[in-house]
């Protein structure tokens, strides 16, 4: 479970793009505590600090836990758009109309593969 919520974090933290500094920063948990959560024998903190680092990322603390999304909840899906939005927006107008055409792609052969049935 350890090397899980290591992971997780971990990859959430690539994901958003964010320093293991800034994130200490929005948490007001030292850096070094955070380090010893992303380390080689790093632990699952306190309910607590959890609860901050989960906030902080916007994310749920069983996610963080388990590495797990729950698939039913709004809260968790609006939060997974709206981060995919900001990095959608903050791209160059030219690399948005590349995704948008990929995703057309993407679509047309999803449909190919699935047709519907009659």
């Amino acid at each position: 479970m350890d090397s899980i919520f290591r992971e997780t974090l971990r990859s959430e933290l690539d994901f958003q793009d964010i320093k293991v500094k800034e994130l200490a920063g929005r948490t007001g948990i030292s850096q070094r505590t955070l380090e010893g959560y992303l380390g080689a024998r790093g632990s699952i903190p306190p309910a607590d600090v959890a609860v901050k680092i989960a906030k902080a990322l916007n994310v749920s603390v069983e996610y963080l836990v388990t590495g797990e999304t729950e698939q039913n909840s709004r809260k968790s899906t609006a939060a997974q758009c709206s981060r995919f939005e900001d990095i959608f927006y903050g791209l160059p107008i030219g690399k948005r109309q590349l995704i948008k055409e990929l995703l057309a792609v993407l679509q047309k052969f999803e449909v190919a593969q699935n047709p519907k049935p009659e």
